[in-house]
């Protein structure tokens, strides 16, 4: 009989971050479907780039558990780290490419770091992650000769060059015009469903983020506000979670930062009038 496989590839269970002394996320709990797209959305500040890089093994938790397909990271040595951070890929928000290497130099250099291939063969990947993203005649240009849109693809092709098993993109979508965002969102669809990915991406811009996304989560202050699919976050009648899907200006969220009420800061209306 062969092994039953884990549905979630990526699991927190009960886990506590923060930096210093300020804390992060507080007790949360959360699972990454295998084989989806998962959304990780909500308010500034809620903890959404600190989870993906407890998620790559950037940071450890204070407490609780990242699991990586039933692995803990938080336990793991550098050796063990680096095995697992081979079956990730990531995109970072502003592409990171290497401004002084070329756009191929770019893709090849994690297969170069992390492989003994021949030089043949990585030519042969690099140029097939490329023309996945449709960037196969930019091998040659330099990061400075790229649009914001096409550097975001090239961090896409240099983040799938190893034939990753999750994908993790910071803010895929910040910074690009409609066209080049429309063109970063079906990307990410279509390399999951073609590639048997499970995809995770950060991300503000709601209307391409539940257009492409199975599963969404929610993160508000440190905490899980909400987890399930698009439909039901959709018809979720918790206020927060009503509020950032429909974009309201005003609710849990407050527009007004907290302040003493307005009588004590101008006094009564009669005495203002006199003034």
């Amino acid at each position: 009989m062969s092994p039953t496989i884990n549905p979630s590839l990526v699991e927190l269970r009960h886990l506590s971050f923060g930096y210093a002394e300020r804390p992060v996320l507080t007790d949360v709990s959360m699972h990454i479907p295998r084989g989806k797209v998962t959304a990780l959305i909500g308010p500034m500040g809620g903890g959404k780039s600190t989870t993906l890089r407890l998620m790559g093994g950037q940071s450890r938790a204070w407490s609780g558990q990242m699991l990586f397909d039933g692995q803990d990271l938080g336990p793991m040595n550098q050796q063990q780290l680096y095995a697992v951070r081979r079956r990730m890929g990531m995109l970072f928000q502003f592409g990171a490419l290497f401004a002084d290497m070329s756009v191929f130099e770019n893709v090849a250099f994690p297969l170069r770091e992390h492989t003994d291939l021949p030089e043949a063969l990585i030519r042969d990947i690099v140029l097939m992650k490329l023309n996945a993203v449709g960037l196969r005649n930019a091998r040659d240009l330099m990061p400075s000769e790229v649009s914001g849109g096409m550097a975001k693809r090239i961090g896409i092709a240099r983040a799938i060059a190893l034939d990753p098993e999750l994908v993790m993109y910071d803010e895929p979508f910040s910074g690009l015009d409609p066209i080049s965002l429309r063109v970063a969102a079906r990307l990410i669809r279509q390399l999951n469903d073609s590639m048997g990915l499970t995809s995770i991406f950060a991300s503000h811009e709601l209307t391409e983020t539940l257009e492409i996304a199975d599963h969404v989560i929610i993160l508000d202050q440190g905490k899980l506000a909400f987890q399930g699919t698009v439909t039901e976050v959709r018809a979720s009648t918790d206020p927060l979670v009503f509020q950032y899907i429909n974009e309201r200006p005003d609710g849990p969220v407050r527009f007004h930062y907290p302040a003493v009420p307005l009588a004590e800061d101008f006094g009564s209306p009669a005495r203002s009038a006199l003034h």
